[in-house]
């Protein structure tokens, strides 16, 4: 692809890292800023509505690292069925199994305190942190699973992938994202008409302690990710036998600085250290987590992404006159709605990831919009978009609402989700090598 110059290109405003690699200093400058800023910003909200603040933080802290080591769940299905290479597959499944487990723990110890699961528990009784996400499991998502496994293969990345690669300049991510919330619009006008039909009324609401106890939930999905990993390495050991596994390659500028004759804190190989280098899968699985229950201990809730881009949907379509306050869809959501934008906590957390996102490669000095994509291309975007925003809302939630949290509070449909969108992305993937999509 062709990349945006940079911000700066004097010869003095680049210095060396070593004999092969350069960072931009004016783009750090600019990250510091942007991050001071928003740190700024993220205090005033906090004036307003703690949780606006805490939103917005957690989110700036998510992009960051999911653009520092790359990770992301599209990746762990396209990466494995292209490469044949499973680290990012393997570093999945280890931050669903501590996830898992400190989610637990967190509903056992509510649970033993009389706390009792959302969707059973009378108005005012104490609620187990994050058993809103426990969903029925329905025909409505496996075909969810399987549009949204598509689209994020047209697309480029999921739900908090698109997000981030938008931050970090991906030209085809901000298309994505369009259309992403114009297809989660649409699902939800959708939403009361597929209500009624057999993908919906057939479901069965399954938390998995109630069927096994916590021990037992915990032991069967431990169990479960233990047989996704044996087939994950039985796949990259069949692809070296056949000579046809792909090696991951980190570019040039990320990769370890060799160690200085004499070490300095205050140096270019700590800074280097801290904010260019590369961090390894396995480190982003455990970050995430960390913000995974973060998020769940501090909210309540559970992290979810695309049901915010319904309402950015709604105030882009009421900001060219139309109006969504007769829709079913918003029935209790017109308070958020008219409230707007910089009230949401919700648009607060995902604002964040893409300006997170933003701010790492711009700490790295190596910032770039990248743009080479053809028209033929955008309409592949397009469809990829508009199929993942429809595929969340009727399987109420994405790669992270609908699979990471479902799974991690122990829901069946998580489960359901998992293979759906998996098969999917297999899908998405033969078409994007069929028609030849710029990825």
């Amino acid at each position: 692809m062709s990349n945006m110059p940079d911000l700066v290109t004097k010869e003095n405003t680049v210095t060396k890292v070593n004999s092969e690699v350069t960072i931009n200093k004016v783009q750090v400058f600019i990250g510091f800023a942007i991050l001071i800023a928003m740190l700024a910003f993220a205090a005033i909200q906090s004036g307003t509505n703690p949780k606006l603040g805490l939103f917005l933080i957690t989110g700036l802290s998510i992009g960051y690292l999911m653009q520092r080591s790359r990770f992301g769940f599209a990746g762990g299905i396209r990466r494995l069925y292209i490469t044949g290479e499973s680290s990012l597959t393997k570093a999945l499944l280890f931050m669903l199994s501590i996830s898992l487990i400190i989610t637990a723990a967190v509903h056992y110890g509510a649970f033993v305190s009389g706390a009792e699961a959302s969707f059973r528990a009378a108005q005012g009784a104490r609620i187990i942190p994050g058993t809103q996400s426990v969903n029925p499991a329905s025909l409505a998502t496996v075909l969810g699973g399987i549009m949204f496994g598509i689209g994020m293969m047209l697309g480029g990345g999921c739900a908090s992938g698109t997000l981030t690669d938008a931050g970090e300049g991906e030209g085809r991510a901000l298309i994505v994202l369009l259309f992403f919330v114009a297809g989660s619009l649409w699902g939800a006008h959708d939403a009361n008409w597929w209500k009624g039909t057999i993908f919906y009324t057939l479901n069965t609401r399954v938390y998995l302690p109630d069927v096994f106890g916590y021990l037992g939930a915990v032991i069967v999905s431990l169990l479960g990710f233990l047989s996704i990993y044996v087939f994950t390495k039985w796949y990259e050991n069949k692809r070296k036998r056949a000579n046809t596994l792909i090696q991951l390659e980190y570019e040039e500028w990320e990769k370890a600085l060799p160690e200085a004759a004499e070490y300095k804190f205050f140096s270019k190989e700590t800074y280097h250290k801290f904010f260019i280098k590369r961090w390894s899968f396995y480190t982003g699985a455990v970050l995430l987590t960390v913000m995974f229950v973060i998020i769940l201990v501090t909210t309540n809730v559970s992290w979810g992404v695309t049901s915010v881009f319904v309402d950015w949907g709604a105030w882009l379509y009421q900001g060219v006159g139309g109006d969504v306050s007769t829709w079913g869809y918003f029935a209790n959501r017109m308070n958020a709605i008219n409230a707007g934008f910089l009230n949401d906590t919700g648009s607060m957390r995902n604002l964040g990831i893409i300006l997170g996102a933003l701010i790492a490669p711009l700490l790295a000095g190596h910032f770039s919009f990248k743009r080479g994509f053809k028209l033929r291309d955008v309409i592949f975007y397009a469809i990829g978009g508009l199929l993942m925003g429809y595929g969340a809302r009727l399987s109420s939630g994405c790669n992270i609402g609908a699979l990471y949290t479902g799974i991690s509070n122990m829901s069946l449909s998580g489960w359901v989700f998992l293979p759906s969108l998996t098969l999917g992305g297999i899908i998405g993937v033969n078409l994007v090598k069929k028609f030849k999509v710029n990825m």
